[in-house]
């Protein structure tokens, strides 16, 4: 196979899929919007569940519920029969994912849902088939030929599968009103936990301000400057709000008679740079770069009152840059 038919085989299989998922959009209906309505009453969990590829699916599905905040697991249809319906309870939902709906493994989790009442939602592409016919909402998977029609391997039914619950998972984070700090509790490791960090997680604190009050003379903003050493000291009204601050730019500015001035006098009024405690760190480093000038410091601002600085190394270290 030369590299050319290689890339031929790829774009075909991609839009074979895309094809199928633009259909799958255009057929989403009412019963889309009854399924999340069961999913959000849920007073229990999201039982997903499967078997081979269908499986690896529901896992992954399972695995977006939890991490958007929806109390979800995930169990293995065959371990079912054997034990694991013992992890379903009667105030859980089910989804149960199988292209024929055929399944032979499934059909102890089917009665254990009829026995107890527990709401059924089959992911199919047959509603005709016996987890069609068990469901209480039928999600159908449009027709569309598999990838590799000729071998009828899972592929397209596959990807359709993952991006219904996808869809899912996101109508449900959206009725919810999951917010980027509650996504942050699910995910504390790596570039999108640290992302996901606040300033407040980040921030030093009140007893490494480099602070003086407006009237204070420069001989002391700069004592204090170079004590603190962080290239800037704010300045306070008699009420501790932050009136603005003092950096290398406006020493140079003033430098004519500069001991002779008072922090009031020099400073660049604002700050027009700062951060509340509860802003995630990647909106501080938007803050530090645009608009222009970039800053390397913000102060931490709360009620007007400086609580706390956040250098850029700060971001560095925690991995948001």
């Amino acid at each position: 196979m030369t590299p050319s038919e290689a890339i031929a085989i790829g774009r075909r299989v991609l839009t074979a899929e895309a094809d199928a998922l633009r259909t799958q959009a255009d057929a989403l209906g009412e019963a889309f919007a009854v399924a999340v309505d069961v999913l959000y009453a849920a007073k229990g969990r999201i039982i997903c569940t499967g078997i081979g590829k269908s499986g690896h699916v529901a896992r992954k599905i399972a695995a977006t519920f939890a991490s958007t905040g929806s109390n979800a697991m995930f169990v293995h249809a065959t371990e079912a029969s054997h034990g694991d319906l013992g992890m379903i309870g009667e105030d859980d939902v089910i989804l149960a994912l199988s292209k024929t709906g055929e399944t032979r493994e499934l059909a102890d989790v089917l009665a254990y849902a009829s026995r107890f009442k527990i709401p059924l939602i089959a992911l199919t592409a047959r509603p005709d088939s016996a987890l069609g016919r068990a469901a209480n909402i039928v999600l159908q998977l449009v027709d569309a030929p598999e990838a590799a029609d000729e071998l009828n391997a899972p592929t397209t039914s596959t990807t359709l599968q993952i991006a219904l619950g996808d869809a899912l998972a996101v109508a449900l984070l959206e009725r919810r009103g999951f917010a980027p700090s509650d996504f942050r509790v699910f995910h504390p490791g790596g570039k999108l936990g640290a992302m996901l960090r606040t300033v407040a997680d980040l921030m030093h604190g009140a007893d490494e301000l480099p602070l003086v009050a407006s009237g204070a003379s420069m001989r002391e903003a700069l004592l204090v400057m170079t004590e603190k050493r962080w290239g800037v000291v704010g300045v306070q009204d008699a009420d501790g709000r932050l009136l603005g601050a003092i950096t290398d730019g406006d020493l140079r500015r003033h430098i004519d008679g500069l001991l002779e001035r008072t922090a009031g006098e020099v400073m660049t009024p604002g700050p027009r740079k700062t951060a509340p405690p509860g802003m995630l760190a990647a909106e501080a480093l938007s803050i530090m770069s645009d608009p222009a000038p970039a800053v390397t410091v913000l102060f931490v601002v709360e009620a007007g009152r400086p609580v706390g600085i956040l250098h850029v190394h700060d971001l560095l270290r925690a991995g948001v840059i």
